[in-house]
């Protein structure tokens, strides 16, 4: 550069070539942490679960931060927070879960909190009692996923893994069955009551069930179902019954199921197989009716007694029952008849097998019997409660009598019952006792004793003093018995070698005894020697 000389002395400037930038270690710290946070940041959305809303109808027990969320008492989540349902009818439950916990969440997987319950005959959630309420959760086997659900009140009674089959029973009523209810076979507790309902037209309940395995495989097509609550118990014209499952079907009340014997063993039942649920016991094991045919009976007796149910008897075996109790008034003979109905079962009477069908006859089955002698009449089945049932049976020597099957019902002939010959027997011995003379024979027993009791005041009086007098003398005779026995038994006490020396002396005795006896041969022989002497031998 040229020097000018209006400018001052200026440094000259010298050209220094670009640096290339470098690594400073002070930014080395900020970096790595920036890539932890990241990493953790990643990480945690990785490990991050889902979030579930649950509906419940009130949050007793819950608390958020602290209510647990628990599958198969494995912690799998935790309440977030609580809030009320826009329609004010409940409460919403926001829950954080595990990522384990995602293929869990499908359509019909159900939530309910777990605390403690008495509910069934059965306790559950005493733990809670000490470490609080819980949420429980069972999954579903569905395969479409969701994150919001409806919460059960109450727990449920079958959870994912149990082993068993669901039966549906139909009923006339609930009786005193509750959710948990137990199932009983042969009084063993194989299952639950799991829901109920009325059915459609509200003529009965429906009840679903859930039998345990291995007890499902005896239910079969002929099993049957009836009400196992309480105390069963029946005055009939059978007698009095009373039946119970166990105790604890008294007091919450079960089901009890069975399979009659005599039918032949079948696969198990379906699931989901509707079966009836029946009263009792005796109405469940009752045989199958198929055919029923109905008759009329026409008693002059009194049928007081009978009552709609009664069974219908042949020898021992219920053939039918009473459906109806009437009566009927007879213009031309102008008396009262008692009309009995009833359904007579000809499969009980004539068939042999439970395969085999009644035989093929033209007309009702007892038309035949009839016109051999079967009759009908009413019998006492109990004296204490007077109960009377319908008995069929042949009695001999009645006449000839053809049903007329036209009519209908065909009328069965009937006979007086034994309770009515009972009632005859008795009138007439009451007769024969009310003609007795009761009041004249109580007098005359009166005289009599009054007579006895003079006449031994009279003895006692004349024959007291010699009495007494005998009773002390007989009292004197045995007080000296008594010294003279203890005199012979203190004699023989003292003389222990007595029976000895006795018996020494006797045959002593029985050797002077021989020798008198030879003398006395001899004597006999030669009476001279008495006045001669012996004599001596050889002379």
């Amino acid at each position: 550069m040229a020097e000018r000389p209006d400018l001052p002395d200026v440094p000259e400037a010298l050209t220094v070539p670009k640096r290339r930038w470098g690594f400073q270690w002070v930014w080395l710290l900020p970096v790595v942490a920036a890539v932890i946070g990241g990493w953790l940041a990643v990480r945690a959305v990785m490990s991050h679960g889902p979030t579930v809303t649950i509906r419940f109808k009130t949050a007793e027990g819950i608390e958020a931060g602290k209510t647990r969320v628990k599958y198969k008492d494995v912690e799998i989540g935790v309440v977030k927070s609580i809030s009320l349902a826009e329609d004010r009818a409940g409460i919403i439950v926001s829950a954080a879960l595990s990522k384990a916990a995602q293929d869990l969440l499908v359509a019909d997987t159900r939530f309910w909190v777990v605390r403690a319950r008495i509910a069934g005959g059965s306790v559950s959630g005493i733990g809670t009692l000490l470490s609080g309420s819980y949420i429980g959760m069972d999954p579903g086997k569905s395969t479409e996923s969701r994150r919001e659900f409806e919460g059960l009140e109450t727990p449920p009674v079958i959870t994912t893994g149990l082993e068993g089959k669901q039966f549906v029973l139909r009923g006339d009523d609930i009786g005193s069955l509750d959710l948990g209810s137990p199932i009983y076979y042969r009084r063993l507790e194989a299952g639950h009551v799991v829901a109920y309902e009325l059915d459609k037209e509200g003529t009965g309940v429906i009840v679903n069930v859930f039998v345990n395995a291995p007890y499902d495989r005896f239910v079969t097509s002929n099993t049957r179902f009836w009400h196992a609550s309480g105390i069963d118990v029946s005055l009939d014209a059978n007698g009095l019954k009373i039946n119970t499952e166990t105790l604890a079907s008294i007091v919450v009340g079960g089901i009890a199921f069975l399979t009659p014997e005599g039918y032949a063993r079948q696969a198990p039942a379906a699931e989901n197989t509707t079966f009836t649920l029946f009263s009792d016991r005796a109405q469940a094991l009752k045989q199958p009716i198929t055919v029923a045919e109905r008759y009329m009976l026409r008693f002059r007796d009194s049928v007081r007694g009978l009552a709609v149910g009664a069974p219908v008897d042949f020898r021992g075996i219920t053939v039918g029952e009473v459906k109806s109790i009437d009566v009927e008034f007879d213009r031309e003979r102008r008396e009262l008849s008692m009309i009995v109905e009833i359904e007579f079962y000809p499969e009980r009477l004539f068939r042999r097998r439970r395969t085999a069908t009644p035989p093929p006859e033209a007309g009702p089955s007892l038309a035949r019997l009839v016109e051999r002698g079967l009759r009908a009449q009413l019998r006492s089945a109990n004296l204490l409660t007077g109960q009377l049932f319908v008995s069929l049976d042949f009695v001999p020597g009645t006449r000839t009598v053809r049903m007329d099957v036209t009519q209908a019902p065909p009328e069965v002939p009937t006979v007086s019952g034994s309770s009515q010959e009972l009632q005859a027997t008795v009138t007439s011995i009451a007769r024969k006792l009310d003609s007795i003379p009761f009041e004249q024979i109580g007098t005359d027993l009166r005289r009599t004793l009054q007579s006895a009791s003079a006449v031994l005041s009279r003895v006692d009086k004349e024959i007291a003093p010699e009495a007494r007098d005998a009773m002390v003398e007989a009292r004197q005779a045995m007080i000296e018995a008594r010294k003279a026995l203890a005199s012979v038994e203190r004699t023989l006490a003292d003389a222990a070698p007595l029976p000895v020396e006795a018996s020494e002396a006797m045959r002593e005795i029985g050797r002077a005894a021989q020798s008198f006896r030879v003398l006395a041969d001899y004597l006999e022989r030669h009476p001279e020697s008495l006045i001669r002497g012996k004599k001596e031998d050889g002379r």
